[in-house]
């Protein structure tokens, strides 16, 4: 029922009743379990047909119940507290360098910066119950298999939170942030530039994983077959020409390097060139493989897109022509860096909203 107020709108415990096929008395016993647990709240009088007498709308509260995503990225930690509504309620981020750490270190940190979001979020009225981490790797079974650039192996998050933790890909997580907290369809490709390039393919509304979680790995995709080395060992990744270190070179960040193309600066356009090149050829070959009507850029490359999306569109362009009668449309984020922590607490509001008597102990 929680599902059916979260799609359709607030609705009356009548009107309720007649969409979830319950009975008015079921109804009425689950309204009051999730006013009780805070759930919902009931506002106003609406009329739920043309007879009788006027009833009470039911709809999600936000001010109650919420969900904590998290992210370990390579250049920061990032923490926020999302209510039932989807609305952002805290939000932190602390600026470090987690290349080749101590994960022990890393883990205890982010535990601190847990604790004190949760602590604000608890002084607004909200329980956290539940928190999702985002993570730069490969992640199987609950544990980070491979996270190559922070320099991380087989490590097993326990004791971060002291709700029920999940840890998934940064790439899948934005992608679903993109799709939760954006104006996005149902279908997209998402491709997120960060030091290393992931992607996440939303499919009716949920990502696609693969057989063993790896699908996804556009980064390594190669654009120059006798190119540079990449540190996965192989040569000509698309991650070597497009990542964030290839992207900025000599500058200490995005911003900078922003701002330096704002100047016309011609090392840095030609460096954006490159990258939507190699970008280009490398989405050419997803899209052959995966038809998706639209290509959203995130992470590092929303801010670029400006100087990016030029030689990206052209490459498709070029390579698709005689494929398909058009390329897919290629968008920027509207979540940006906060793609991946927005997803990791999305994913822990569409488990209440799915699972509401199982998380909130109905």
């Amino acid at each position: 029922m929680l599902a059916t107020i979260h799609r359709s709108g607030p609705h009356t415990r009548a009107a309720l009743a007649e969409r979830t096929g319950l009975t008015k008395t079921t109804v009425s016993s689950l309204v009051a379990d999730l006013l009780e647990a805070g759930a919902v709240t009931e506002t106003g009088a609406v009329r739920a047909g043309e007879r009788g007498r006027p009833g009470v709308a039911v709809s999600l509260s936000g001010h109650r119940v919420a969900a904590l995503g998290l992210e370990i990225n390579i250049d920061y930690l990032a923490a926020c507290v999302v209510d039932l509504t989807r609305t952002v309620r805290v939000r932190h981020i602390i600026p470090a360098d987690n290349r080749n750490s101590d994960p022990a270190v890393i883990l205890e940190r982010l535990r601190g910066l847990a604790k004190e979001i949760t602590a604000e979020a608890a002084a607004e009225g909200l329980r956290v119950i539940g928190a999702a981490l985002a993570v730069p790797g490969l992640v199987e079974g609950g544990m980070l298999r491979s996270a190559p650039h922070l320099g991380w192996r087989d490590v097993r998050v326990a004791d971060l939170v002291d709700v029920p933790l999940e840890i998934d890909n940064e790439a899948n997580l934005a992608a679903l942030g993109e799709l939760w907290f954006g104006p996005r369809e149902s279908d997209f490709l998402y491709v997120s530039g960060e030091i290393g390039i992931g992607a996440g393919l939303v499919v009716q509304g949920g990502v696609f994983r693969g057989t063993y979680g790896l699908a996804g790995e556009l980064g390594h995709v190669v654009v120059v077959p006798d190119g540079p080395g990449c540190r996965c060992g192989g040569r000509g990744c698309l991650e070597v020409y497009a990542g964030q270190d290839a992207l900025l070179g000599d500058l200490g960040s995005v911003t900078e390097l922003v701002c330096v193309l704002e100047s016309g600066d011609e090392a840095a356009l030609e460096a954006c060139r490159r990258a939507g090149h190699a970008l280009g050829v490398a989405l050419t070959s997803a899209v052959h493989l995966l038809d998706p009507g639209t290509i959203v850029l995130g992470g590092i490359f929303a801010p670029l897109f400006p100087w990016l999306s030029e030689p990206v569109s052209a490459g498709l362009e070029t390579r698709l022509g005689q494929m398909r009668g058009a390329p897919p449309a290629l968008a920027v984020s509207s979540t940006g860096s906060d793609a991946a922590v927005l997803g990791a607490a999305g994913l822990v509001i569409q488990q209440i909203i799915a699972e509401p008597a199982k998380l909130l102990g109905l």
